[in-house]
């Protein structure tokens, strides 16, 4: 999981950011998840946001299928759409988690720590 840590060129604290997502879709979604677990995915979280447009459904498994194996495809996104991505689905996996306030805390520290990994 560690080199699906991406620069992006984003400041430290946004890695933390990248470094949720990264530990989120493994954990959720498993580094095996094949492109139709991802895709029923991606159909199930946005047909449950609820705070008006998504982000593209084809962007969203890209950045996924990233996150698990498959870096060139978001080799034409920018990294401000990357970001918005890991944010819109590090959100749905965390409620879809339901964790608990210890578990989001332990959590949180292993992001940080996986980010702490990846500084230059």
């Amino acid at each position: 999981m560690a080199a699906d840590i991406r620069q992006h060129g984003l400041p430290g604290s946004l890695r933390l950011i990248e470094a949720a997502f990264a530990l989120a879709v493994h954990r959720h979604l498993g580094a095996n998840a094949t492109p139709t677990d991802i895709a029923a995915f991606v159909s199930s979280a946005r047909s449950q946001y609820q705070e008006g447009a998504t982000p593209p459904a084809l962007e969203v498994e890209g950045v996924i299928r990233a996150a698990v194996g498959e870096p060139e495809l978001i080799d034409n996104l920018s990294a401000e759409a990357v970001l918005g991505i890991e944010i819109f689905v590090l959100g749905q996996i965390l409620l879809e988690s339901n964790l608990t306030p210890t578990e989001l805390d332990e959590f949180v520290a292993e992001a940080e720590q996986l980010a702490a990994e990846h500084l230059p």
